[in-house]
């Protein structure tokens, strides 16, 4: 359930919910010193603004496409690497970038871990020693790696949740990265991106699977049904 307040309605843009956490206290201070030092007020009452923003939660449209797989974040596709038999791919999310991070594939969470490290900028080859939460769908996992700025990871999934693709499994704030480890069954002939490329959670395709990995999912998915 939404514990959005009342103001929310005078924004343009939706956001998140802890966006409002974040917010209150320059929202307050603002407020506060307004009467008294309008240039600190304005500045705090900007900052609050500011923080709303960064938080914005637009609604994004999946492509209605069998077999895709979308970017899990917004921003600029960072790494195209194989790990293991996988392949993945990284995107970093700048600071003016949409910070909501969503379901490249179908699937239900297995498990979601959280690993304390290091706080290196999220668009450094070391980011990967970084804070981060891993959320593991089993065949495919989504990592999101806080930067030197971010310290906050909030997903929003737990063990057992079922996702459609581009759903919203959970935030982070201040700028950082997130990966997705892709299915084995992905090869580097079915990536659609490279690095550099701009990208839209829950919109961008990064990978189109082959009818005969769907197909050899099939069984699975419907043990799994049963």
């Amino acid at each position: 359930m939404s514990r959005a307040p009342p103001l929310s309605r005078l924004l343009p843009f939706p956001v998140v919910d802890a966006a409002w956490d974040l917010a209150l206290v320059p929202a307050l201070a603002g407020a506060v010193a307004l009467p008294l030092l309008p240039p600190v007020g304005v500045a705090l009452v900007a900052l609050a603004v500011g923080i709303l923003w960064f938080h914005r939660d637009p609604e994004r449209e999946p492509p209605d496409i069998e077999g895709t797989v979308v970017s899990p974040a917004d921003g600029t596709v960072s790494a195209v690497r194989e790990e293991g038999s996988r392949l993945r791919v990284g995107v970093f999310m700048n600071v003016t970038d949409v910070h909501v991070n969503r379901a490249p594939i179908a699937g239900e969470v297995r498990e979601v871990r959280h690993r304390p490290g290091a706080n290196r900028p999220a668009f450094d080859k070391e980011s990967d020693r970084n804070e981060q939460v891993a959320i593991d769908f089993g065949e495919y996992e989504l990592l999101v790696i806080a930067g030197w700025f971010a310290r906050r990871i909030h997903p929003s999934v737990e063990a057992g949740d079922r996702v459609e693709r581009g759903d919203r499994v959970g935030h982070v704030s201040f700028g950082s990265r997130a990966d997705v480890v892709l299915p084995a069954d992905v090869t580097r002939e079915e990536l659609l991106v490279t690095e550099g490329d701009s990208v839209r959670a829950g919109e961008t395709i990064v990978a189109e699977r082959s009818t005969a990995s769907q197909e050899s999912d099939a069984p699975e998915a419907s043990a799994a049904e049963a």
